[in-house]
């Protein structure tokens, strides 16, 4: 099959782990677009398409248009998050509804857009990436727990769901801290203790090529130095 036949998406396509898995990706015999609110200019084996995954009618108009052109997607990772720390007392009910939609919303929209498609051709991995914030609940963490705990039983779900119909869903718990520019200034934390994006997206890679005798719906992954 050709190159341009098997397509991935990747939802969250900024820098960090949006990039690194753009890239391990784009290593094998995929076409890969990325999907982001922002704009951003092509690289190398990587396309990017600017939209707003909370909105369902723009979300399913243009994937349905990617899907004409290269069919269904071998592939699809919803990695979008957007992080808030703040005390419950003094945080924004506006702010609780964007982390939602931004996290739950658009996973729960890119997979009703893809999951039909993939279905029709008998086969896809649908990944979705979660947090410690999936698991346990921190202080001053509520609007951020709350919409992971929620974006962790969606995958749940899909999997019991999809399983059958030949499709992979897996839901992939990032426990520690991910090395990027920006979360080495936030948290001043020793880099050697954090997540590499590369190793991180060769674990996605792995995943989605899976035998089907043995498949993950969900996998943890930490750094050898991290408490859990």
């Amino acid at each position: 099959m050709n190159k341009q036949n098997l397509l991935v998406l990747i939802a969250g396509a900024g820098p960090g782990l949006g990039e690194a898995l753009m890239q391990r990706f784009a290593q094998g015999p995929y076409h890969v677009i990325g999907l982001a609110r922002a704009q951003r200019p092509a690289q190398e084996g990587v396309h990017f398409e600017s939209l707003d995954l909370a909105d369902a009618q723009e979300t399913h108009t243009r994937l349905a248009v990617l899907i004409e052109q290269y069919g269904a997607p071998s592939a699809v990772i919803h990695n979008t998050a957007q992080l808030s720390i703040s005390p419950f007392l003094g945080s924004e009910a506006q702010t609780f509804e964007a982390l939602w939609r931004n996290m739950v919303l658009s996973a729960f929209t890119l997979a009703q857009a893809v999951l039909p498609a993939m279905v029709q051709a008998g086969r896809g991995d649908f990944l979705v990436s979660g947090a410690t914030a999936s698991l346990r609940g921190s202080a001053n963490f509520a609007a951020f727990s709350s919409a992971k705990f929620a974006l962790r039983g969606l995958p749940q779900s899909l999997a019991r769901e999809f399983q059958p119909k030949g499709l992979h869903i897996a839901h992939i718990i990032l426990d520690g801290l991910i090395d990027t520019p920006a979360s080495r200034a936030r948290t001043g934390r020793d880099p050697a203790r954090m997540m590499k994006p590369d190793d991180i997206a060769q674990a996605y890679w792995n995943l989605a090529h899976q035998p089907i005798s043995t498949w993950t719906q969900e996998l943890d992954l930490r750094p050898q130095s991290e408490t859990f």
